[in-house]
């Protein structure tokens, strides 16, 4: 006898104003391919290649998914956002002493992505990471990414694949350390926004931590080692001090 009760659908439609499934094929395409440049180019021009990644993520969200343009920043979103880069920010001092003692490799990986603060003044990476990079990176992978997903497969499973996808992209990177690194914060990044929070207040969070980890309280030691074991110390641009670099861009 034929069932004629109705079959739940494996994926749901998308929802008006939600990204389509072309969409998200073209970020996710354009995401792989922009970090691939950013990543394996010449180091001295990361940071201009990372701006320009920024641009044309987040310019592609912003055209294409309606919740990346819900934007309104409320006074509430900077201490939530605060609150959450701060426990993200504790996460990292621990995962930063386990990769350096047990992860092969990972404190010299972790201070090959510290190399990358000396190439530009760091007022300058400060102003790319708050009004560019961070907010740019929310916009595009909650505001199109995660929420195409969860649109798709649910609210849960959804931002599961948008953190495998936040940090499978890194891969392209070579670095290990550091693709687990992406993986952890943006699985706390959709987390927070699988439960609600809101896009502003993960803006205030992506970007606030970039700058503390980055420019103000590294999670630990950010000098380079020579092939002969010798620390090199990273001075450059700035005000002479020692240059902090993100784990995570």
């Amino acid at each position: 006898m034929a069932d004629d009760a109705p079959r739940e659908a494996a994926v749901k439609a998308p929802a008006e104003g939600s990204p389509g499934a072309i969409a998200l094929l073209v970020g996710l395409t354009g995401a792989v391919a922009a970090f691939t440049a950013t990543f394996n180019g010449p180091r001295d021009r990361f940071w201009s290649r990372m701006t320009y990644t920024g641009i044309g993520l987040g310019s592609w969200a912003l055209l294409r998914s309606k919740p990346a343009r819900r934007l309104g920043l409320r006074w509430w979103h900077v201490p939530v956002g605060l609150a959450s880069a701060n426990v993200l920010y504790l996460t990292f001092r621990v995962g930063d002493a386990f990769a350096r003692r047990f992860v092969p490799g990972g404190d010299a990986q972790i201070r090959q992505i510290y190399e990358l603060r000396t190439s530009r003044p760091r007022g300058e990476i400060a102003a790319r990471l708050a009004l560019l990079i961070g907010p740019a990176e929310e916009i595009f992978w909650r505001g199109l990414v995660q929420d195409a997903l969860m649109d798709r497969f649910g609210r849960w499973r959804g931002a599961a694949l948008a953190a495998l996808a936040y940090g499978g992209v890194h891969v392209v990177t070579g670095n290990f350390t550091l693709m687990g690194a992406a993986g952890v914060a943006g699985a706390h990044w959709c987390v927070l926004y699988a439960a609600g929070v809101p896009l502003g207040a993960l803006i205030v969070s992506h970007s606030s931590w970039d700058i503390w980890i980055f420019l103000v309280q590294p999670t630990g030691e950010i000098d380079a080692i020579d092939g002969a074991g010798r620390t090199i110390r990273l001075t450059g641009f700035g005000s002479g001090a020692t240059d902090y670099p993100s784990l995570v861009l």
